[in-house]
């Protein structure tokens, strides 16, 4: 595949671009009751996410392509099947080749859906 389903890219989940930290990427939200979301990152060029933290933990696994995770002292460069755990609190930041798809659980509300 080298595509999210239709389903999980239902317009009304769109993730509001003044809610991501990567400029011009594509992205889906989902709320668990406990208010915890699940992510869905398409990056169809190059990009860099900028430096931020947050106040819960964040695991994420990519799907397809290359991200490169700065974390701490550490860059790790993570492909198709890797994943990580982020504990809350943690600054983080990364980049991300064209054709990166990634997955995201956050222990916490992270994204805000677009007002269309």
């Amino acid at each position: 595949m080298n595509d999210f389903p239709g389903f999980m890219k239902n317009k009304k989940n769109l993730i509001d671009a003044g809610s991501q930290y990567t400029d011009d990427i594509e992205g889906y939200v989902f709320d668990g009751l406990d208010g915890s979301q699940m992510a869905f990152w398409t990056c169809y060029a190059d990009r860099i996410s900028r430096k931020h933290t947050h106040e819960y933990d964040e695991y994420f696994v990519v799907v397809q392509g290359q991200y490169t995770l700065k974390i701490a002292s550490k860059t790790i460069v993570m492909n198709k099947g890797d994943e990580i755990l982020i504990p809350k609190g943690t600054p983080h930041s990364g980049s991300r080749i064209a054709g990166t798809r990634t997955i995201h659980a956050f222990g916490g509300t992270r994204a805000e859906r677009s007002k269309i």
